[in-house]
């Protein structure tokens, strides 16, 4: 890194993946700020810059005491030990050291005394709750939130007569032709566990999903301007049931608050939606199936009078990117609901629905919101 890079960063401030300290002296410490690094996606430590944004002046015997202490810290104070790169850098105040820290493959990271530590801003905290300590286990691939057992929810609150003309469609036999108790068939099937429906199986097949998962609806509000307003909207929604029932319920919120455009259609024609509707229909499957439900809170669908949003709880997964999702690629947060969802909404699953909706509305931008956890969907509305 040159000098000129490392004034631009210090002239930004502190922030997620930026921190400086004057000094460190404490491994323990020093080992705290690199799980926070692990546990959330990574940054640089600059040691050698002080909190105001001038150098302390370290030293060349100052490098070798820190270059020791990182080795003991990322070794013996991480649990699992990480492997962070340092580099030193000359500046006319001093030398700086910047310790990179990359995101962890093997979350979640604690410090030596079993504290996981996560990035809040610049600084760090404790990771108290278990949807955050879950959703570290999520990122690493050893759980997912589909898969989790929802209490009170049993065989009893399966909707038979759904489930069975979807399995007959699906599978081309009946129930009946199984040789195998429903349970067993539910469980074969992963959606149930320990004789309950697990996530997957309560949004796809449970009579009244909603009853024991409140927050895994959609919030849908038509204002009437271009901001929120509590108090004066034109329709709000809380759309709950099936997810396939939530789908088309969203669907229809969405094509109802919005314009269709007659074109050169004869005026008796219903026009077309001014959002396609292929575009509505993947941002709004890949809204219910890819969000984060590790997280207590709801799909939020915003009509405005110059855009629609869609926003998800949960950033995007793992190392994608904006970038890269535009580009077809995918990485499956939910991956027994998606394997059925195919079955029941328009989505194929192939990392195909952000590039078709492109195609159609080239209006359409995103915001992977990190800090704030959620990503979100902005289409312009045209005149």
């Amino acid at each position: 890194m040159e000098t000129a890079e490392l004034l631009e960063i210090i002239g930004r401030n502190e922030d997620s993946r930026h921190q400086f300290k004057a000094n460190v002296t404490n491994e323990i410490s020093l080992a705290q700020e690199m799980v926070a690094f692990s546990n959330s996606w990574g940054g640089s430590l600059f040691i050698g810059v002080s909190d105001d944004g001038t150098f302390s002046g370290l030293t060349r015997n100052d490098m070798g005491r820190l270059s020791q202490l990182v080795s003991n810290a990322a070794s013996q104070q991480v649990r699992p030990p990480i492997n962070p790169s340092t580099e030193n850098i000359a500046t006319p105040g001093g030398l700086v050291m910047r310790i990179v820290v990359p995101e962890g493959v093997s979350k979640p990271y604690m410090d030596k005394n079993g504290v996981t530590w996560m990035k809040s801003g610049p600084d760090k905290r404790k990771a108290t709750s278990r949807e955050e300590i879950q959703r570290l286990y999520q990122s690493a691939g050893l759980i997912h939130g589909d898969e989790i057992p929802v209490r009170g929810l049993t065989l009893a609150d399966l909707d038979v007569e759904y489930f069975r003309a979807f399995f007959e469609r699906s599978f081309g036999e009946s129930l009946e032709d199984v040789d195998l108790p429903l349970a067993v068939l539910l469980e074969n099937m992963n959606l149930m566990k320990e004789s309950l429906l697990n996530v997957s199986g309560a949004l796809l097949f449970a009579k009244n999903p909603s009853f024991k998962l409140p927050v895994f609806i959609v919030k849908a509000i038509a204002f009437q301007g271009n901001d929120i307003h509590e108090e004066h909207y034109i329709d709000s929604q809380d759309i709950t049931g099936k997810i396939g029932d939530v789908f088309h319920k969203s669907m229809s919120f969405a094509l109802r608050n919005t314009r269709h455009i007659q074109g050169y259609q004869n005026v008796n024609a219903p026009g077309e939606p001014e959002i396609p509707r292929v575009s509505l229909e993947e941002l709004i499957a890949n809204a219910l199936i890819h969000r984060d439900y590790f997280i207590s809170s709801p799909v939020r669908l915003f009509i405005f009078r110059d855009r629609l949003e869609l926003i998800s709880p949960g950033h995007l997964p793992n190392n994608l990117t904006i970038e890269n999702i535009k580009r077809g690629n995918s990485n499956i947060r939910n991956p027994i609901l998606a394997s059925y969802a195919t079955k029941i909404l328009p989505y194929r699953g192939l990392g195909s629905g952000i590039i078709r909706a492109l195609k159609a509305y080239p209006d359409i931008d995103f915001d992977d919101d990190l800090d704030g956890n959620q990503f979100k969907v902005v289409m312009e509305r045209r005149g």
